[in-house]
């Protein structure tokens, strides 16, 4: 996101029909969050990692099939670092990979295809869509769409955030930085169509920041964008047709499922979980007003003032096997926290 997005952003916050504290002490090194059998032990800045390594800017996290956490940051020195960085359960390194993202390390999510594992990388420097195999050999990259036709001048910003999965194999992509358009493509990465664009409007998007097939049991499968500067979640068939709005959301990220549950990591400082019919179960770690009312961002740079069991801009998060949450957060020294889930 950029400052001039964030304060507009920032003159409202929504009210939260449960807003839930700590039920430990702020003081205390693992807070508990949460209430009832949503009841989650914090553990701020976890995972190891080597000497060479420093955390930038943490954007995106995606577990493979064998507990592994793979979290993508964006690294703004001259200095090229590895932009993806995978980690096994107890936060020990495994290994890293794609120096060639540098400085654009954004949305990354995993798709068993066949027997075999891929990653999907969106590049907001480069403006490009990779998919590779879980240690970085490239698959291919996908560069502006020309198919639809409304990138033809080139002074039309392309800017891809994030990526989901169809489920035939195909994916979307949201040009969430760029046009606020969502491209559809089928499984062998053929475009198929495009809709959106810039607006307000039902089926128009700002900031389509990321984007998750909903398809919890019960519900159609279908398509949720989290239509970040429109402060809402919007719902889409999978060919693209409007279908409706969740609006108990402040500056909604993306997305993961667990069974019935949909978590939406938000950016103005909380985690929070849906029910299947779209009712807030619980917002964690909320801090959105004080967050909010930090115009200069002194907060996101200064880590002297972050406060145990509470989030400063969650930007990506998602469930474990086990129903744990890792969530990685939008600050200038990059942040992983374990959400140890208790209950």
């Amino acid at each position: 996101m950029n400052r001039r997005e964030f304060l507009a952003s920032s003159a409202t916050v929504a009210a939260a029909p449960m807003l839930l504290g700590m039920t430990h002490k702020a003081s205390e090194d693992n807070p508990v969050i949460g209430e009832k059998a949503w009841k989650y032990e914090c553990h701020h800045n976890w995972g190891k990692l080597p000497g060479e390594l420093v955390w930038q800017t943490t954007h995106g996290t995606a577990i493979d099939s064998q507990g592994l956490i793979y979290i993508t940051h964006q690294g703004a020195g001259k200095k090229q670092l590895d932009t993806v960085i995978a980690f096994d359960d107890k936060g020990k390194y495994v290994r890293s990979f794609g120096k060639e993202w540098h400085g654009g390390g954004h949305g990354i999510d995993i798709r068993k295809e066949g027997n075999t594992e891929f990653l999907y990388l969106c590049d907001v420097k480069h403006n490009i869509v990779t998919k590779t195999t879980l240690k970085g050999e490239l698959v291919w990259a996908k560069g502006r769409p020309q198919e639809p036709g409304v990138y033809k001048d080139p002074a039309v910003k392309y800017s891809p955030t994030n990526v989901a999965f169809a489920p035939d194999g195909g994916f979307y992509i949201g040009d969430g930085y760029g046009s606020h358009y969502i491209h559809q493509y089928d499984k062998n990465a053929k475009w198929i169509r495009t809709w959106g664009g810039a607006g307000t409007a039902p089926g128009k998007m700002q900031t389509p920041h990321g984007l998750w097939l909903d398809d919890r049991p019960g519900r159609k499968p279908s398509l949720v964008v989290a239509d970040r500067a429109n402060f809402r979640l919007q719902y889409f068939t999978l060919d693209g047709k409007h279908l409706g709005f969740v609006d108990d959301v402040l500056f909604p990220a993306h997305f993961d499922i667990r069974g019935d549950v949909l978590l939406v990591p938000d950016l103005h400082a909380r985690v929070s979980l849906f029910d299947k019919q779209n009712k807030p179960i619980v917002h964690l770690g909320d801090d959105a007003t004080r967050i909010r009312a930090d115009k200069k961002f002194t907060i996101r740079s200064d880590p002297k003032q972050w406060q145990p069991g509470k989030f400063v801009h969650p930007h990506d998060a998602c469930f474990d096997r086990d129903g744990n949450i890792y969530v990685v957060e939008w600050v200038q020294t990059g942040r992983v926290t374990l959400l140890r889930k208790l209950a």
